[in-house]
C-alpha cells in the first residue's frame, strides 16, 4: 500500500537532504524497468501512427502531467497538458527511450508553459520577473493542499516546478534538471533557494 505523503510545510522544514527528503502532494513516477519498456515499445507503435497505443501512454502519463502543470502553471494546466500530448504525438519519432517517457512528456509540458509565458509578458509588456501562480480548480482543497499552494505561490516558477519535481514526484536532481532543460548545478541551487524561501514562510507563520 502506498502512503499517503506528508504536507508540504513537513517535507521543506525536514533536516534530511533534499534528493531524499519526503514528498509533496503529488503522483511518483514510475520507476520500474518493465513499464518503462511499455513505454518505449508502445511509442514505437505510435511513431507508426498507432492512436490506440498513443491513448494508452496518455492513460499511463496524463494525471501526473496535469499534477506538475497545476503547480507550475496554475490555471493553464489543462490546455498545457493537452497540447504536451499534441506534440508528443507529432514528435514521437524523436524518443528513442533516452530516459523514462515520462520525463519525455513532462519536458515537453515544460517548454511549453516557458514559451507561454514568454509570449504572454511580450504581449503584455511584462518585466522580467515571476508572477504567482494560481489555481482555478474547483474541486475542494485539504489544508495540506492549502499550505502547498501558498508556499509555492511565493516562489519563482522555475522554483515551484524544481520543488515540485523534486519533492512532490520524487525526481531525482538529475532527472528534474533534464526536464526542466538545466544544468544539475542549476537544478540544486533552484531547489535550495526555493526551499529555503519556503523555510522562511513556514517560520514567519510559526511566528506569528
Amino acid at each position: 500500500m502506498r502512503r499517503s505523503s506528508p504536507p508540504l510545510s513537513a517535507s521543506l522544514s525536514s533536516s534530511a537532504a533534499a534528493s531524499r527528503a519526503p514528498r509533496l502532494p503529488g503522483s511518483a513516477p514510475l520507476r520500474d524497468e518493465a513499464s518503462a519498456d511499455e513505454d518505449r515499445a508502445l511509442n514505437q507503435r505510435v511513431a507508426g501512427g498507432d492512436r490506440a497505443a498513443f491513448q494508452l501512454l496518455v492513460l499511463r502519463h496524463e494525471g501526473r502531467l496535469r499534477a506538475f502543470l497545476s503547480r507550475a502553471a496554475g490555471c493553464d494546466a489543462d490546455d498545457l497538458a493537452q497540447e504536451a500530448f499534441v506534440r508528443a504525438w507529432q514528435r514521437a519519432g524523436d524518443y528513442r527511450g533516452q530516459g523514462s517517457y515520462a520525463a519525455w512528456v513532462m519536458g515537453i509540458g515544460w517548454r511549453l508553459f516557458l514559451d507561454q509565458r514568454r509570449t504572454a509578458r511580450r504581449r503584455e509588456g511584462l518585466a522580467a520577473g515571476e508572477e504567482a501562480a494560481t489555481s482555478t480548480d474547483p474541486r475542494p482543497a485539504n489544508d495540506a493542499a492549502i499550505d502547498a499552494d501558498r508556499l509555492l505561490g511565493a516562489l519563482s516558477a522555475q522554483e515551484r516546478a524544481a520543488l515540485t519535481l523534486c519533492f512532490g514526484h520524487g525526481w531525482s536532481h538529475g532527472e528534474a534538471a533534464a526536464i526542466m532543460g538545466l544544468p544539475l548545478g542549476t537544478l540544486k541551487s533552484l531547489v535550495l533557494r526555493g526551499r529555503a524561501k519556503a523555510q522562511k514562510m513556514i517560520g514567519e507563520g510559526a511566528d506569528a
